[in-house]
């Protein structure tokens, strides 16, 4: 009776062991998509900005440029202005088609792939 008391004891020492490092596993697991999804979305957010502070200049240098070449410095900005509002009215017209799907998309498969994304070319 002793030795099947030793025996039940040794399996749930065993099984606790086990979870512990289930747990553990699960949590580090977790903490590496975490910090893969952090990592790429920083690293976009600057891409972004800077990308951001080209366009943002370029296009004070296009309405200019533009203004110079229509007499008046207000209509190369009023034209820069319409482009920027044809082109947003597009972007918002196929939003789910450009943007929510294959951001959607790309979040699903980095959470779900047990690879790691190190090398992805995103």
């Amino acid at each position: 009776m002793l030795e099947e008391f030793k025996i039940i004891e040794d399996s749930v020492e065993h099984f606790k062991k086990y979870l512990n490092t289930r747990i553990a596993q699960i949590k580090l697991g977790a903490a590496e998509k975490t910090s893969d999804i952090l990592s790429v979305l920083i690293a976009k957010v600057l891409v972004a900005a800077v990308f951001f502070f080209f366009i943002l200049f370029a296009s004070i240098a296009a309405a200019c440029v533009l203004g110079k070449l229509l007499g008046e410095i207000w209509l190369g900005f009023l034209v820069v202005s319409a482009f920027y509002l044809v082109l947003g009215a597009v972007i918002w017209a196929a939003r789910d088609r450009m943007l929510r799907i294959p951001i959607m998309n790309r979040i699903i498969r980095r959470l779900f792939n047990d690879q790691p994304q190190a090398y992805e070319k995103n």
